[in-house]
């Protein structure tokens, strides 16, 4: 266990293996978005249908994702990961400290928009966890910037 834990963040608390753990995500939610249209589909499954009962095929049907949107997203997520997993290691950095920041506020914005502005989501499962992670880590950093950056 010992050789692997060597290979993590090495900084005290918690923030900066947490930011290890969302750039490992992250590279997995992009894996995913090039490989198959499934999993996007369910964050941006679309306006609520006329019925208000959803399944499977009507978010699929009402999703507007699309394969370019897919790997769009795909390498937009992956730039997010790599700057998480470079501020893990380099968290008592400024510049990279709040570049990391930075990749969870436009996240959130990214996800707010789509839901209350542009309604390409609408809050569920999907949804779900980007906003939480998101705003957690938003929070997170903004009461621990202190610890890193002195």
């Amino acid at each position: 266990m010992d050789a692997i834990t060597a290979y993590l963040p090495q900084h005290a608390g918690f923030l900066p293996k947490w930011l290890f753990f969302t750039g490992i995500i992250s590279i997995g939610n992009s894996i995913q978005a090039y490989s198959t249209l499934e999993f996007t589909k369910r964050v941006y499954n679309g306006a609520p249908t006329a019925d208000g009962k959803d399944t499977d095929k009507k978010l699929s049907a009402a999703s507007p994702v699309t394969p370019l949107a897919a790997h769009l997203f795909a390498t937009w997520t992956f730039t997010s990961a790599m700057v998480r997993l470079i501020a893990a290691y380099h968290i008592t950095t400024p510049p990279i400290f709040w570049l990391a920041f930075v990749t969870y506020t436009i996240a959130f914005s990214h996800f707010g928009a789509e839901w209350l502005i542009y309604g390409n989501t609408k809050l569920g499962a999907g949804l779900a966890g980007p906003l939480v992670v998101s705003t957690s880590t938003i929070a997170w950093m903004l009461l621990t910037w202190q610890e890193y950056l002195g």
